[in-house]
């Protein structure tokens, strides 16, 4: 399945240095591909996944090897440490520039990874609702910990009916901003969200989606998670712990790390540990690809048709089509 390039007139001009967003589910394959394309294309990769910019935690995001930032720059890695706070308009802040440094230097600016949101706000723009506060973030830390994450959905679906409709019910971090944003305002977070519509297209891009057979992905997914495992993943969670950084930051309560420091804590056993972080990330990769689904300006590749890709990628570059 394909769909058309978009491109503005400023990227008609300036046809030798394109920017590519190279998006898929995690354990697509992204990575690979991505340093297949740098050396056929002559690109650097900006990273556009919400965790590998995060210093110190390498094994549980799947971070480039420094093989591989050695043979091809990598922007975006390792930019924040893990209690820093870092969301969709710090992203923007620093990837707009490395973008743009990658472009005016004649080279394919390639945007890698799998968090739709920061593609969205590179090419179009973000959304300003109010910063994050503080003492409303404890506040809603503190009721999750009374009352439990279905008190916190079944409040913001009253509060913010479209978020909830939008939001899995076991997505905390998605599900404690829209309440904190209503909590701080009395606006829902999707009012702001509507205002803005996403509508312009600030940057223009040629944008790729890589997919696998579902049964292909979960079971790519399996391996990588015991690869994690086999490669040392507890002692890396033990490690920040021991540096100080709590299990109830936003950075540790991701994928791989939230369930290894429950085991860690006692709260589950190392076989249910690893089962939950294979089943929530095969949930994962699947919001990931019906998120990607609902932008249709992505062209739809298997990961494995790297000519397809590539000639795509030309194609759009040449001709500068809508």
């Amino acid at each position: 399945m394909t769909r058309s390039c978009v491109f503005s007139k400023e990227a008609e001009l300036q046809p030798e240095a394109p920017l590519v967003l190279l998006a898929g589910a995690t354990a697509s394959g992204k990575s690979l591909l991505a340093m297949e394309l740098c050396a056929r294309l002559g690109a650097e990769i900006v990273n556009a996944d919400s965790m590998q910019v995060y210093r110190r935690m390498d094994i549980g995001t799947a971070k480039p090897s420094p093989g591989d930032r050695e043979v091809v720059a990598h922007h975006l890695i390792d930019v924040a440490d893990p209690d820093e706070s870092f969301d969709a308009a710090r992203y923007m802040e620093l990837a707009r520039p490395a973008v743009d440094s990658v472009r005016k230097r004649g080279k394919t600016a390639l945007v890698v990874g799998g968090t739709g949101l920061y593609m969205k706000v590179l090419t179009r723009g973000i959304c300003r609702v109010p910063p994050s506060d503080p003492g409303i973030k404890e506040e809603l830390l503190a009721d999750e910990r009374r009352l439990g994450l279905a008190n916190l959905f079944t409040e913001l679906s009253l509060a913010d009916t479209k978020a909830a409709s939008r939001i899995h019910p076991h997505d905390r971090q998605r599900i404690l901003r829209a309440l904190e944003v209503y909590r701080i305002t009395g606006v829902p977070l999707t009012a702001y969200q509507q205002e803005h519509g996403f509508a312009d297209i600030e940057l223009s891009a040629i944008k790729i989606f890589i997919y696998r057979e579902r049964a292909e992905l979960y079971e790519r997914i399996d391996r990588r998670v015991d690869e994690m495992i086999s490669q040392g993943l507890e002692e890396e969670v033990r490690g920040l712990i021991s540096m100080g950084y709590s299990p109830e930051l936003k950075s540790m309560q991701s994928l791989g790390y939230k369930q290894m420091a429950r085991y860690i804590e006692g709260e589950l056993s190392m076989d249910e540990a690893v089962y939950q972080i294979k089943r929530d990330t095969r949930h994962y990769a699947k919001r990931q690809m019906t998120w990607f689904r609902t932008d249709p300006e992505f062209g739809w590749y298997r990961a494995d048709d790297i000519p397809g890709i590539i000639s795509r990628i030309k194609e759009c570059n040449l001709t500068g089509l809508g």
